[in-house]
């Protein structure tokens, strides 16, 4: 089903010009609207999803976030937004049939000013990552090239959903290379990939609906993803082994389960995870129609944040994993603002 685009309005929002501004400089609503404009282009709420990987990768390469990562989560918040910016910028004549209110389509940012972003935020992005050392931007590189082949050329095929979890991946794997060592976090980068893939999958539908067949797939790959968080091991580099290993979960000596701070905290944040992305996904399958299809991807995205920090927890890392689950409030908090209500990734 494609939606109609209703008749352009002004900015002021009536069918009539607007008064002209008063003399001497522009509206006192025109500096707010633009910023909203652009917070909605960027995916302001979804941002929040974003330095988990950083920390994630951190602690599955045996680090501690100090002042220094700041540089790759400011790397990763680039290149998202640029990826977020550039993908409005290549579907504007889609989005003007099926989501005439955006910012492109809705006239309230130039398309020549998002491309415009789109390489600057990219190009800051690269620099951040060459800041924090070779190794990150022997990673930064290969992401960014993949966010600019999903925007223009992937996006719309089969190897769509494929791509978006490369990028994801990546970018945990970036903070990892920036902590020293990026082979390391392989396992952590894989399955916070499976979980974009499926998230993606399902967005892929959210203006027709009709599939139930991706909001299965996802809750399924859900339930996979969880158990394998909590019930597989992870071998810490050297350096960290002997004091993270008495937090992760494992057999205790007599045989029995044994249950550690490090593994409750795992156990915690995994259900977390599973309860955020379940039951979206679940009601999406039973009735795959637009708005529960949206809000099975909304569900999605707000899930990678308790993953990343469940990944960071198995890793041993307790309190950087407390510090990705704390940012979820903050983008739940932004996601509830009226303009933010429509905005999704695809």
């Amino acid at each position: 089903m494609t939606h109609t685009a209703s008749p352009p309005l002004t900015p002021a929002g009536r069918d009539t010009a607007p008064a002209p501004p008063p003399a001497g400089g522009t509206p006192p609503s025109a500096t707010p609207d633009r910023a909203a404009a652009w917070a909605e282009l960027v995916r302001l709420p979804a941002l929040f999803t974003v330095p988990g990987d950083t920390l994630a990768g951190i602690a599955a390469a045996g680090g501690r976030p100090g002042p220094r990562a700041l540089l790759p989560i400011g790397s990763s918040l680039c290149l998202y937004a640029a990826g977020m910016v550039l993908n409005d910028w290549a579907d504007r004549a889609e989005d003007a049939a099926e989501r005439p209110h955006r910012p492109l389509p809705s006239g309230r940012i130039r398309p020549g000013a998002a491309l415009t972003a789109a390489c600057g935020l990219t190009g800051a992005g690269l620099l951040l990552a060459a800041r924090a050392g070779r190794p990150a931007l022997a990673v930064a590189a290969p992401l960014a090239a993949t966010v600019w082949a999903y925007d223009l050329a992937l996006k719309h095929t089969p190897a769509g959903p494929a791509a978006m979890a490369a990028a994801r991946g990546l970018d945990l794997l970036m903070g990892a290379a920036a902590a020293g060592s990026a082979r390391a976090a392989a396992p952590s980068a894989a399955l916070l990939g499976c979980h974009t893939l499926a998230v993606t999958a399902v967005s892929r539908r959210e203006t027709t609906g009709g599939s139930t067949a991706a909001p299965l797939a996802a809750l399924a790959a859900t339930g996979a993803l969880t158990r394998l968080v909590t019930h597989r091991r992870v071998r810490l580099p050297a350096g960290r082994r002997a004091a993270a290993a008495p937090g992760l979960p494992g057999p205790a000596p007599g045989g029995g389960a044994r249950t550690t701070p490090a593994g409750a905290v795992t156990a915690a944040l995994a259900a977390a995870y599973a309860a955020t992305a379940a039951r979206p996904y679940f009601h999406a399958a039973l009735n795959p129609s637009p708005p529960l299809t949206q809000r099975a991807v909304g569900g999605g995205i707000r899930a990678t944040v308790p993953l990343q920090a469940a990944l960071a927890a198995r890793s041993g890392a307790t309190a950087t994993s407390l510090l990705i689950a704390a940012l979820a409030p903050a983008g739940r908090l932004f996601a509830r603002r009226r303009a933010m209500r429509k905005v999704s990734i695809t």
